[in-house]
């Protein structure tokens, strides 16, 4: 019973709560490019509210706000912040009374068909991902974990800057919103 009263007082804390807690410490964000400049009026509306400092060098973000994510994205989180390299395994030495190891060596490695294709996809299928397809989704990204952290769908109604400025104060708005801490009704 203990248990039971503990799980829905959790259940009801976070849905009061609504955010992801780690949203809470993103401080700086770098915005990936848009579809139609968006990424020029988030970053103006996200500047003028100062929900986060919008910074300009990747390295220095907190969190990544896109447009869309799945392969293309990861790709690009690769490129702007690649896994660091594996040491280098140490191979060990050969023994001095082995010269058929020696002979071995010296002999041209011989590189079959198979061998240079090993892993290469030939089916010439793209791996579809519905994720981020829809104009007007955006996604704010732990640079981190790389999991979503706050999403929204607010897509503008054309493309003029009016507009676009228009749609970017509503998803700073709502994203103001879910920032700030609701207290719970009693």
């Amino acid at each position: 019973m203990k248990l039971f009263c503990a799980l829905t007082t959790l259940a009801v804390t976070a849905a009061l709560a609504g955010v992801n807690p780690q949203l809470r410490e993103v401080k700086r964000v770098y915005i990936l490019a848009m579809t139609a400049s968006m990424d020029q009026f988030l970053a103006s509306q996200l500047a003028k509210a100062g929900i986060f400092e919008v910074v300009t060098d990747p390295k220095k973000a907190d969190a990544i706000i896109t447009d869309r994510v799945g392969e293309s994205f990861e790709t690009k989180l690769d490129d702007l912040y690649p896994p660091p390299t594996p040491p280098k395994p140490v191979a060990p030495k050969p023994a001095a009374d082995t010269p058929s190891d020696s002979a071995k060596s010296d002999a041209p490695k011989i590189v079959t068909r198979a061998d240079a294709l090993a892993g290469v996809d030939l089916t010439g299928v793209a791996h579809p991902t519905s994720m981020g397809r829809g104009k007007g989704n955006i996604f704010i990204v732990s640079r981190g974990t790389r999991s979503v952290l706050w999403s929204i769908y607010e897509p503008p109604k054309n493309n003029t800057s009016r507009e676009l400025t228009k749609t970017a104060e509503r998803v700073v708005k709502h994203l103001q919103e879910d920032l700030t801490e609701k207290k719970p009704a009693e």
